[in-house]
C-alpha cells in the first residue's frame, strides 16, 4: 500500500516549486522544529525566532526552483537559510552580539515546551544532544569559532578581529569544523 510512504525531502521541494501546498505543509511539519531551534539560538527570542521560522518557509515557497540537489540535502538548505536569515534580522534590528566566548551549555535551544506532542519534545532533545556530542568531539578552535558564527551571528571578518586570527585562519576553521560535524552527523544517524 503506496498511500502511506511519504515523499523524500527533494520530492517534496520538487512538488513545492509546482506550487502543490500540500507539500509546502508536509516540508513545514517535517522540519519546523528544526529551523525554530536554529532561528532561536541565532537570535535568541522566541516571537523573533517564530517569525524567521515562518519567513524562511515562506522563501522555500518562492525559491523551490532554486534548490540544487546536488550540492546537498534539503535539511543543509533549510539551515542555510534559516542561518542566513535570522542574522540579517540581527542586523536589521541593530542588534550586535555582545559576548565575546562561547561556551556551548549556555546555548539556549527551545527545550520542547510548548509541543504539542510529548513525543516531539523527546525526539528535539534526542537531537539537541546528538549535536552537542557531535561538537563536543570538535578541537576547542573551531568550537569556539563554529559558536561565534553559527549561534551568535558573528561573521567570519568580526570572529578574526575578536580572536586576533587572520581571516583565512579562522574560514579555515569553521570549514573544517562544519566537515567534521557533517560527518560525525551522518555517522551517528547510520547507528
Amino acid at each position: 500500500m503506496m498511500k502511506d510512504s511519504k515523499p523524500d525531502d527533494v520530492t517534496l521541494i520538487r512538488r513545492i516549486a509546482q506550487a502543490q501546498a500540500d507539500a509546502i505543509s508536509e516540508l513545514y511539519d517535517r522540519y519546523k522544529r528544526l529551523v525554530f531551534s536554529i532561528a532561536f539560538a541565532v537570535v535568541g527570542d522566541r516571537a523573533v525566532a517564530e517569525e524567521v521560522t515562518l519567513d524562511v518557509f515562506v522563501q522555500v515557497w518562492r525559491k523551490a526552483g532554486s534548490y540544487l540537489p546536488e550540492r546537498g540535502k534539503v535539511s543543509t538548505w533549510l539551515i542555510a537559510i534559516t542561518r542566513n536569515h535570522a542574522i540579517d534580522v540581527l542586523r536589521w534590528q541593530n542588534s550586535h552580539p555582545e559576548a565575546d566566548g562561547v561556551v556551548w551549555d549556555e546555548i539556549s535551544l527551545p527545550d520542547g515546551q510548548g509541543t504539542h506532542e510529548l513525543e516531539n519534545g523527546m525526539e528535539f532533545s534526542a537531537e539537541r544532544e546528538r549535536v552537542r556530542n557531535a561538537v563536543s568531539h570538535l578541537p576547542e578552535d573551531q568550537r569556539q569559532a563554529v559558536a561565534m558564527a553559527y549561534f551568535k551571528g558573528y561573521t567570519q571578518s568580526q570572529i578574526a578581529h575578536v580572536l586576533k586570527q587572520p581571516l583565512g585562519t579562522i574560514k579555515t576553521r569553521i570549514r573544517l569544523a562544519m566537515q567534521k560535524l557533517r560527518k560525525l552527523l551522518d555517522e551517528d544517524q547510520q547507528m
